[in-house]
Order: C-alpha cells, then sequence, then structure tokens
C-alpha cells in the first residue's frame, strides 16, 4: 500500500459563528486519485481551503508528509507541494497564456524547475503552447481550465487539489481533462478532486469520500461506493 500523502484529523473549521466542517478525517495516499463528493455547501471547498491554508481549523489537524500543516500559511504550503486549481478557474484574462502559466512558478521550489515544468505542461496540453501569445480571456472555458491546471503544474506539486473542474464544460472536454488527469498521476503526482458530478467521479477516481453537511459520512473504494445504497439511492436514484 502507498505511503499516506495527506492525512486529515477530526477536523472543526468556522466561517465566523458558523461551523462548516465538523470532525472531518480523511487519508489520500501517494500516487492515488481521490474524489471528493457531495451536494451544494456539503462543505468540499471549505475542505480544499482548509487544507490550502486560506482558511486555518480551530480544531484537528492536517498532515502532509507526516508534518502537520494545520496553521501553515498558503504560500508555504505551495512551497512543499500542495496546490490548488481553485473553482471558477480565476485566470488573469488580460495576460497571454505564457504569462498566466508563469505566474504558477514563483513558489521557492518551482523557480529553478520553471522551463522545465513549461516544457511537461506544453507535452500534456499542446495547444496552450500553440496559443501562448494569446490573451487568456480570448480561449473557450475547455482551454482556461487547461491552462489553470498548466498554471497549477508549474509550482511542482505532490500534491494537486481541484475544484469543480466540470463546471461548464461539455462532455467530450471533460474527458480529455480526466485524461489529462490520469497522465499527472503517472508523474507521480497525486490527486484530490472535488466533483458533483458523481458517476463521473466514481468512474475517474480510486477511492472517494462522501460529504454532507460538513461531514464526512462515507468513504472507500469507489466500486464499493457504488454498491452502497445510500449513494445509490441519493445520486442513482435506483
Amino acid at each position: 500500500m502507498s505511503e499516506e500523502l495527506l492525512k486529515l484529523e477530526k477536523l472543526a473549521v468556522f466561517h465566523g459563528s458558523f461551523q462548516a466542517l465538523w470532525d472531518v478525517s480523511l487519508v489520500v495516499r501517494s500516487r492515488e486519485i481521490v474524489a471528493l463528493i457531495g451536494a451544494n455547501t456539503s462543505g468540499k471547498s471549505t475542505l480544499l481551503d482548509t487544507i490550502s491554508g486560506f482558511l486555518h481549523p480551530s480544531k484537528g489537524t492536517i498532515e502532509f508528509q507526516g508534518k502537520d500543516i494545520s496553521g501553515m500559511d498558503p504560500f508555504k504550503i505551495v512551497d512543499i507541494g500542495i496546490t490548488q486549481v481553485p473553482e471558477g478557474r480565476r485566470i488573469f484574462p488580460d495576460l497571454n497564456v505564457l504569462e498566466n502559466l508563469i505566474l504558477g512558478s514563483y513558489n521557492r521550489r518551482a523557480r529553478g524547475e520553471r522551463e522545465k515544468n513549461l516544457e511537461r505542461v506544453y507535452t500534456l496540453f499542446p495547444l496552450l503552447k500553440s496559443r501562448k501569445n494569446q490573451q487568456a480571456r480570448t480561449l473557450s472555458g475547455g482551454e482556461q481550465q487547461m491552462m489553470v491546471i498548466g498554471r497549477g503544474l508549474m509550482s511542482s506539486p505532490k500534491l494537486m487539489l481541484l475544484d469543480e473542474m466540470s463546471l461548464g464544460l461539455a462532455p467530450v472536454v471533460l474527458g480529455e481533462l480526466y485524461k489529462a488527469l490520469r497522465e499527472i498521476r503517472e508523474r507521480g503526482i497525486t490527486i484530490l478532486f472535488v466533483e458533483q458530478n458523481v458517476r463521473q467521479s466514481l468512474q475517474e477516481a480510486e477511492r472517494a469520500y462522501v460529504m454532507e453537511s460538513g461531514r464526512v459520512v462515507l468513504g472507500g473504494d469507489v466500486a464499493e461506493l457504488r454498491e452502497e445504497e445510500k449513494i445509490r439511492k441519493a445520486y442513482f436514484g435506483v
């Protein structure tokens, strides 16, 4: 079994006086693709933001490669090898594609690997190389999503967190992106992704966790989760 790369233990997180996460525990092992599924407002994005350091838990721990990073600032979390590809893409629309990509490479670990990482991004998404001088705002939604995944790769991550990659994208484009994720995993990068499309998640991931109202209510291998009565009723209507 692969080593534990990320381990969360009984996290509690608040937005002001509102408790958004309750005793959340999960494990992501090295070189896995793990899905985090659930309805809107279930706490999935809050959990990614907490791992990334944008929010800090009031209780519980986050360990990355055996080190407690629970109170660490976001820029330091990127330095140690965790990068987030946010929901809604958040591109820099007036910069060109290359400039958007380069912005992902300013952390300490990645600066010396900039050219190597750029070639890896172009190998993964050849279209980005042909459009490198094109203004980012002129790309299609799928092309912009390729660019922000590429921007994440420019930080030399060990773990990529992807938030709602499929929003607004056609199935054929989404298929290309999931193929790219599998290739990224083959390069040794671990992936934890948030997704509302449960069918797609249970096809692409090896393991998954199900969130409801800020809690993890189920977790396991996707083959087992497909057979869970709660999943079948809630998400597949059977």
